[in-house]
């Protein structure tokens, strides 16, 4: 993957590809954030930024491979950056 030139979800910090991208109100792609996060204009879950890294931790280290510890220390650097988290 070129993740230099990828976007990524601006809730849980996946890398998006065309099919992965959450629609508005209107059915439109969203360009921030992922179907996961975001359908319908709205987020599909309502939770903290610190339940959103405890549940994306253990899918980045089975995805990436790299430790738990790991995932966690990178997620708790790059959240507080993404623009959910920022508002």
């Amino acid at each position: 993957m070129d993740f230099e030139n990828m976007n990524f979800c601006q809730s849980c910090a996946m890398p998006m590809t065309d099919e992965d991208y959450g629609s508005e109100k209107d059915s439109s792609k969203s360009e921030d954030y992922c179907k996961y996060c975001y359908q319908d204009g709205e987020f599909t879950r309502d939770v903290t930024m610190e339940e959103m890294i405890d549940f994306c931790v253990p899918k980045t280290s089975k995805a990436t491979g790299m430790s738990q510890k790991e995932a966690r220390k990178m997620a708790e650097e790059v959240f507080p950056k993404l623009k959910r988290w920022m508002e």
